[in-house]
């Protein structure tokens, strides 16, 4: 989704938000008329709105709107998903990437909206493993596939920056649907997500 402009955004919402910052940045010993940070509450209201626009997109009917019959039944990979998303435990960003396939029974979807399901999951205030389960769930429920798998590697800025403070930690969230939770089957998408394939 393209950043929305300033006009499509709830004017009242962005106003109390706008204050609240003001508020904090106040809190924390800074001038919010200090030139630097003037518009600094408008911008950050803005871009959690932003961050947090998945509330108001509803990823089912985005994966019915591009479903198509289809009689192909091999594995259908998408790999590398950047994904960026909100730690609700301390609204600092986590980031990574996704890597979904699915097993299609009489239907495919657009492969453009496997990334717009990640974004649109990715795009509240999350935790990983939800995040993960959140991906999985709607594919599994909505497109009714043979089996789905989901993978997710992230860094979190809540363990980098704060708290135990290692830069080089990742998180790894995995789960699997359907002819996914047969040894083989989720070794062959572990094997494919892993390759470099050319």
């Amino acid at each position: 989704m393209p950043y929305r402009v300033f006009e499509e955004y709830n004017i009242k919402v962005t106003d109390d938000i706008r204050e609240k910052y003001k508020s904090v940045i106040t809190d924390l010993g800074e001038d919010v008329e200090r030139e630097g940070l003037l518009k600094t509450p408008e911008r950050a209201a803005k871009a959690m709105q932003f961050l947090t626009s998945g509330y108001d997109q509803d990823a089912a009917k985005v994966l019915k709107s591009a479903m198509f019959a289809e009689d192909y039944n091999d594995m259908v990979i998408v790999k590398d998903i950047e994904l960026y998303s909100l730690c609700e435990h301390h609204m600092l960003p986590f980031f990574g990437k996704a890597h979904i396939a699915y097993i299609p029974d009489g239907h495919i979807v657009g492969l453009s909206k496997i990334p717009r399901i990640v974004d649109i999951f990715a795009r509240r205030l999350q935790v990983q493993e939800r995040l993960t389960h959140d991906i999985l769930e709607c594919i599994h429920q909505t497109l009714k596939p043979k089996g789905v798998a989901v993978v997710i590697e992230a860094s979190h800025m809540c363990m980098m920056m704060r708290g135990v403070q290692k830069q080089n930690s990742s998180t790894t969230t995995s789960g699997f649907r359907g002819q996914f939770e047969k040894v083989e089957t989720r070794s062959e998408f572990l094997h494919l997500i892993s390759s470099d394939l050319h």
